[in-house]
């Protein structure tokens, strides 16, 4: 008996040994990638902030086509005619000596080339003016749009990627239990094949690796899973091999100190310039009650004869003379029917229609930030609250081991504690990925995503 209590002494200190050595998962040797690396990516890769920055693009041909309205227009027209049928007329005959008789008369040549230059140029037109405005509010438009897009691009990144990294943390805590698992088993198997410990020890310690090792392979997909989406964020092909960057996630909870302005959010900003392009589409509108004037000028070059104009000249019976004119064109609208009324008023309620957008986005905005403040302290309440729990667990952990080595507990308690300081690393890591998820709802709600692409 006393030969068989200091073997399952020893035993028990070889299996609390073996609970006390952490492994760690090994990852490839790959280049690291931080955060901020991530969002540049992201925004250089990602097909919506393409398709936002051509946009922009896309503005700036606007604002050119809105200009030409206010420069000259130009253009020449080149007409030649041929007419193998001249078309006749009738004379009275006493113009030609014949009294009482109509003569027949052919009028025209068989060739008319007219070559003229015609010029065009706005003086007043209020449509082209407020076209102009419109158009450069068109590319702040697209600007701010384009900024609000990158926004939203930051924000998905940077949870894809907290994901990632709660996820492997998961998967290290898991590995490491089931390390230190194995340990335990092989200790307990050879003492069993040697007769020195009971088969009962080893089926539980079996059952508790198998557990394990299930729930670690449901964490390597899951790990596999979420880089697959922060690499989708990224716009980096899926088969990209990514790991990402040690680090630790501490609580700021300075974040809760500051105060916000609503006006800042790009959201409302969008939404605000839109209605100004809205206003600006009233204006275009009434801008049809309003008189145009325009300068016209006209110079032309016409040839007249039977021959070919270009290649004939006077001594073959073609003519060439040139003319030209200068006019102000005014038009003044009278009455419409009522149609440019009736545009000015849908153009209103347009406006009208986005204030009410705008109202709402505010209040939406506004319980954002609120909840995000409270959403914030309950993560930070719910860290340091997981913390205390992990020391607790691990202490438990050492004290049954401690038991478990002089007799004083059962086997499956040693293995119920690791289980339960399994857990609760996992949800410390979990309690990390809420805090991280609240803290960048928060940094939206200030309207300073753009933040956290800097290290």
């Amino acid at each position: 008996m006393k030969r068989k209590r200091i073997t399952a002494k020893k035993l028990t200190m070889g299996i609390a040994a073996a609970f006390m050595i952490f492994g760690s998962s090994s990852l490839s040797a790959q280049e690291q990638v931080s955060l901020q690396e991530a969002i540049k990516q992201a925004l250089q890769n990602k097909t919506d902030a393409k398709k936002a920055a051509l946009q922009v693009k896309k503005a700036e041909y606007k604002i050119n086509e809105a200009r030409a309205g206010a420069l000259p227009q130009i253009t020449a027209n080149i007409s030649n005619t041929y007419h193998p049928i001249l078309q006749q007329s009738v004379l009275p005959g006493e113009i030609v000596g014949l009294p009482g008789q109509m003569v027949p008369v052919t009028f025209g040549t068989k060739w008319q080339s007219v070559n003229s230059v015609t010029l065009y140029q706005n003086i007043f037109d209020q449509r082209v003016f407020t076209g102009l405005k419109a158009a450069k509010s068109t590319r702040e438009f697209y600007i701010l749009n384009s900024e609000l897009t990158n926004e939203q691009i930051i924000e998905n990144v940077a949870i894809a990627y907290y994901q990632v990294f709660v996820q492997e943390e998961n998967l290290k805590t898991v590995e490491a239990s089931y390390v230190n698992t194995e340990k335990v088993r092989n200790i307990i198997k050879s003492l069993v094949d040697s007769g020195l410990a009971k088969s009962i020890d080893l089926d539980r310690t079996n059952v508790q690796l198998t557990n394990i090792g299930s729930n670690k392979q449901q964490l390597i997909n899951a790990v596999e899973v979420s880089k697959n989406a922060l690499k989708f964020y990224m716009g980096i092909p899926i088969e990209t091999p990514i790991e990402l960057e040690d680090k630790t996630i501490e609580p700021n909870a300075q974040l809760l100190d500051t105060n916000v302005n609503l006006e800042d959010r790009s959201e409302l900003k969008v939404l605000n310039k839109q209605k100004e392009l809205l206003q600006f589409n009233k204006k275009a509108t009434e801008a049809y009650l309003y008189p145009t004037v325009g300068l016209t000028a006209n110079y032309g070059w016409q040839g007249l004869g039977n021959k070919f104009p270009y290649v004939t000249g006077s001594s073959q019976g073609t003519s060439w003379s040139d003319y030209a004119s200068v006019g102000l064109a005014i038009k003044i609208p009278i009455f419409m029917g009522g149609a440019t009324k009736a545009q000015i008023q849908q153009a209103q309620i347009d406006i009208e229609d986005l204030d009410q957008d705008i109202q709402n986005t505010k209040m939406n905005l506004d319980l954002d930030y609120k909840n995000s403040i409270s959403n914030m302290r309950n993560a930070i309440i719910n860290i340091q609250s997981m913390k205390d729990n992990v020391e607790l667990a691990e202490r438990v952990q050492k004290n049954t081991q401690s038991n478990y080595q002089y007799g004083l507990a059962a086997l499956t308690e040693v293995l119920d504690t690791e289980n339960a300081l399994t857990d609760a690393k996992k949800n410390y890591a979990n309690a990390l990925l809420d805090y991280k998820q609240a803290e960048i709802k928060l940094i939206k709600a200030k309207g300073e995503l753009n933040t956290l692409q800097n290290p």
